[in-house]
């Protein structure tokens, strides 16, 4: 397949890109930044400079593809209505992306005992995260799941929390990255509250892996989650201050001095807790993991800072 690939210079287009070509498959891939154009072309992916606010260049290029991985920005609703309309009719595979935080709980950094499965968003359901942010993104996923109605082969892939190496350009894992730059910064290893907060995790490899399988195999209007394995902030922090030979990890609350981290990320991010299960991707498209545990991987990670 010829895949357009948005988002292809960052952490999950990156990998997702580099995963298609080892397929075989062709890459066109959207990038913001000039910059990354030579990059992407030694990498074997055709760079296309561009936003996602550019309607008619999105519209054009999917056209053009096989395929479309929507990797970019999971709450831009524009971009996600443009490539809708653009495949509608086509029978064409579109995979968005999506984040577990959509069913993220509590903001304290205590544990809870919630769990969420893949039928969260089928037909009928009306559940709906408290968080405005949140109800925004599910609104997104939603769209792109009903277009399955209109003749695209939709599929909205919800990561958990993302660890590993980038396999394209040099890019973090979001949360990862927050940890670590704080901790360097302030000599010391934070988590928020107590740290027993829990998110499901998936290493980068394996998303890569489902993106694959959800493009070549899944059925039109599918939602999956992508985890194999799940940690407390306390345990992920700890295996930071280990890898980077420094202080902790230690409590934080939000709103007290030092603002280590701004407080509605600290509580609704980093304070809360992601906890699903990817049975769908098992069971529909005979998803693997190979990957098993966000601490094993700290131990020996190049945790240097980079830009994102």
């Amino acid at each position: 397949m010829h895949v357009f690939v948005t988002g292809a210079s960052g952490y999950i287009g990156g990998a997702v890109a580099t995963r298609l070509l080892q397929a075989g498959h062709t890459v066109t891939g959207l990038t913001r930044d000039a910059a990354h154009a030579h990059a992407l072309t030694r990498l074997g992916v055709q760079p296309v400079i561009g936003s996602l606010d550019d309607a008619a260049l999105l519209a054009q290029h999917a056209r053009h593809a096989d395929a479309v991985v929507n990797a970019a920005d999971s709450d831009h609703r524009q971009a996600a209505e443009t490539l809708v309309a653009a495949l509608a009719g086509s029978g064409k595979p579109l995979v968005h992306t999506s984040g577990s935080s959509i069913v993220a709980t509590g903001t304290t950094g205590d544990a809870t005992e919630t769990i969420f499965g893949d039928d969260l968003l089928d037909p009928g359901s009306t559940w709906q995260p408290g968080h405005p942010v949140r109800r925004a993104r599910v609104a997104v996923d939603r769209l792109v799941l009903a277009a399955a109605r209109h003749g695209v082969r939709t599929v909205v892939l919800c990561p958990s929390l993302i660890y590993g190496d980038a396999r394209g350009l040099p890019r973090d894992s979001v949360l990862i990255a927050a940890l670590v730059r704080q901790a360097r910064a302030g000599g010391v290893v934070r988590h928020v509250g107590a740290g027993r907060n829990i998110w499901s995790t998936v290493h980068l490899d394996d998303v890569a892996d489902l993106y694959l399988l959800a493009l070549e195999q899944s059925p039109p209007g599918t939602f999956f989650f992508a985890e194999n394995g799940e940690a407390s902030f306390a345990a992920i922090t700890s295996a930071i201050a280990r890898r980077l030979g420094l202080p902790g990890p230690l409590p934080w609350e939000p709103g007290l001095a030092g603002d280590v981290w701004h407080p509605e990320f600290a509580r609704h991010a980093l304070g809360s807790n992601s906890r699903v299960r990817a049975t769908r991707a098992r069971a529909l498209l005979g998803w693997r993991p190979r990957h098993h545990s966000i601490t094993d991987w700290l131990t020996t990670a190049d945790l240097g800072e980079r830009d994102r």
